[in-house]
């Protein structure tokens, strides 16, 4: 009957320490230890990466954001100024309109005063 290292010739036997547990083999665990620490490293660079893309990422919304803000206050600041002259013209033609009919204005005064006074009641 043939032996174990007879149907395995290139396979290398396996020895034991005198306990009977197998040797450690210090090579192989070394470059382990030098892979894992290299894929540490790796990471760390990766979440700095991260952390940097994410940081010019907000920058850049925030950039973008305040930009939408100004454009934004400065067209309800036209909007208000529309408003504004808007009722400049209205209240320069009532003034007109007072002082070309001053019955016709109070009579409407006080039509609008009793309206008021019938619905508050």
């Amino acid at each position: 009957m043939a032996t174990t290292t007879e149907m395995a010739p290139n396979r290398p036997a396996r020895r034991s320490v005198a306990n009977g547990t197998r040797r450690a083999r210090p090579r192989r665990d070394e470059g382990l230890e030098e892979q894992v620490a290299r894929l540490q490293n790796d990471l760390k660079t990766i979440a700095a990466t991260i952390a940097g893309l994410a940081d010019d990422k907000a920058t850049e919304a925030t950039g973008a954001a305040k930009h939408q803000v100004r454009n934004l206050v400065r067209s309800g600041q036209q909007a208000v100024d529309a408003v504004q002259d808007e009722f400049g013209e209205m209240e320069k033609q009532i003034k007109d309109t007072i002082r070309s009919k001053p019955l016709t204005a109070v009579a409407g005064a006080i039509a609008i005063g009793f309206c008021l006074a019938l619905l508050t009641r």
